[in-house]
């Protein structure tokens, strides 16, 4: 795959799921837009968690653990070029040790994970476990 195939299929998924690992929690404004844009890329529930855990995660915890990471905001741009690099090289022995540390990548950004997939499951009508 491509670097434009890349940004086709996935940039607006990334970039809306991106405030997940900001430093403030997400708005409502922002919960709304991740399932406006979930929605339409039409992805389930264990689909989601793999772009979570080894397409996001990777690159937005390296950026959170950062001295002089961004906390309030992301350049698009910047973010979405670390993103892309990340994901033409996540193949192989790549693919099989993001996957194998996802828990500690996805750990500061799990909690709102969480509350984003059961507020999804609920606009698609989905039980949500108790």
């Amino acid at each position: 795959m491509d670097a434009q195939t890349l940004v086709d299929e996935r940039g607006e998924l990334w970039l809306a799921l991106a405030p997940l690992w900001l430093e403030r929690e997400p708005r409502e404004t922002d919960y709304a837009r991740m399932i406006e844009v979930i929605q339409r890329h039409d992805l389930t529930l264990h689909e989601l968690e793999w772009v979570f855990r080894l397409e996001l995660a990777p690159v937005l915890a390296r950026r959170q653990m950062s001295v002089a990471g961004e906390w309030r905001r992301f350049d698009e741009y910047q973010l979405m070029r670390q993103l892309v690099a990340h994901n033409l090289r996540l193949t192989g022995w790549r693919r099989r040790a993001w996957a194998l540390f996802s828990g500690l990548t996805t750990m500061m950004a799990r909690h709102r994970w969480g509350e984003l997939m059961e507020r999804l499951m609920i606009a698609r009508g989905e039980d949500v476990p108790s």
